[in-house]
């Protein structure tokens, strides 16, 4: 019996709890921060609605950037200083929003932040995936998210903590998110480094008579050649950008739960409620695609979203409304580790990172474009977000046969 027990957690090694906990610490950060946003930029700050989107659209358009070339550079030299600079930077955004006077220090922070979370997203990813069985990449994906989403319920609740203790001073409770942000950064030491071992050169014809030769030394996993990914990866990852173009920034769901007419407390509170759901399903989701089609959870998870972005539009002030991020919550924990294991599971071990990087940094520009257009309509429709939302909710319910159909285009590599 001891035996089967440690072959079932051989995905749960050390890198994997260590750069789960960094997640949860930098989460918490990030999200005590997060609910608070559309407050500080549309409320104390004076900015309309279309700020934020550019704010948030800026951001991870950088964070895109950032996620190829470090994502790249990662598998030849090394991924752990990437990822303790990534969240280094991270903690110094949060201090620049913590500190601002106007909306343009909030960029500038949000922006730093974010390009943080690129610099460390890809080599974190594909660091992850190095150091688990490759048949458990849903499952050691799914365990990250939920950790790493743990955090998003921390956080929020912490934040609420905060602006209690400092009577209502936003200002003062955003400085709260600067001590897990650093814990976090200084929990990187204890990460160890891991190399795909370089693939073994082909042999042609038979071996040469006589002694055998000296074995040759070996290669490192940087100086693999450089190949191009295969179809399978570039089909998954059209579809999933395109599909992140309806997908944009959650501070403006949290606008429109504003809108309804919900205060700041119950705002957060409805987040926390997401980000439970979501937290509580992301390890069995990922647990489940490392027997079942990763398309089919995927688009499962499409519909959540499409559920809870038209009911967002179309209800009014009331219980449904946290019944619907309940539902939307879903939508991360089905699809966010599950297509990170999906991206790995279809290339070579040592261009995970770049491949990670790609998908990333699409999936942000992507990003950028959503918070754009979400925001321009949202202006348009004198600050009322129901139009948006409902082109987006139309956008992933005619996504859902595209991704069901991906099946059977995008297979992982044996």
């Amino acid at each position: 019996m001891a035996g089967t027990t440690g072959h079932r957690r051989r995905w749960l090694t050390r890198n994997l709890v260590v750069l789960t906990l960094v997640s949860l610490f930098q989460d918490t950060a990030s999200e005590l921060l997060y609910p608070l946003l559309p407050v500080l930029v549309t409320g104390v700050l004076a900015a309309p609605p279309v700020v934020l989107g550019v704010i948030e659209g800026v951001a991870e358009g950088t964070a895109g950037l950032a996620r190829y070339v470090t994502g790249r550079w990662s598998d030849r030299a090394g991924r752990v200083r990437f990822i303790g600079a990534g969240y280094g930077l991270a903690a110094v955004g949060k201090v620049l929003v913590a500190a601002a006077g106007a909306w343009p220090t909030v960029l500038a922070g949000r922006t730093v932040d974010r390009l943080g979370k690129g610099v460390r997203s890809a080599p974190r990813d594909a660091l992850i995936a190095a150091s688990v069985p490759s048949e458990n990449l849903g499952r050691a994906f799914g365990f990250h998210r939920a950790g790493d989403t743990l955090g998003a319920v921390v956080g929020p609740l912490l934040g609420l903590l905060a602006l209690s203790v400092m009577g209502g001073n936003l200002h003062a409770a955003l400085w709260w998110a600067v001590v897990p942000a650093v814990l976090s950064a200084g929990l990187v030491v204890l990460v160890r480094e891991h190399r795909a071992p370089a693939p073994a050169p082909a042999r042609r014809g038979p071996a040469p008579a006589g002694p055998a030769p000296l074995p040759a030394r070996p290669v490192a996993a940087s100086a693999a050649p450089s190949r191009p990914l295969p179809a399978a990866y570039w089909w998954v990852v059209g579809v999933l950008v395109v599909v992140a173009l309806v997908n944009f920034s959650d501070t403006l769901l949290l606008l429109r739960v504003s809108e309804l007419g919900f205060g700041t407390t119950q705002v957060v509170l409805a987040y926390v409620l997401f980000n439970v759901v979501y937290a509580v399903g992301s390890y069995p989701a990922g647990a489940l695609t490392d027997r079942w089609p990763r398309a089919y959870v995927y688009a499962v998870g499409l519909l959540a979203f499409a559920i809870g972005y038209v009911g967002l539009a179309l209800v009014g002030k009331g219980p449904a409304v946290f019944v619907l991020l309940a539902v939307y919550g879903l939508f991360p924990a089905l699809t966010d580790g599950v297509g990170k294991a999906w991206i790995s599971s279809l290339v070579p071990a040592e261009h995970r990172g770049r491949a990670q990087g790609a998908f990333q940094a699409l999936s942000s520009g992507a990003v950028l474009v959503a918070g754009l257009w979400a925001g321009l309509l949202w202006d348009a429709g004198r600050g009322r977000g129901t139009v948006p939302l409902l082109v987006s909710g139309a956008g992933a319910v005619i996504a859902v046969p595209v991704l069901a159909a991906l099946r059977f285009r995008a297979r992982p590599r044996p």
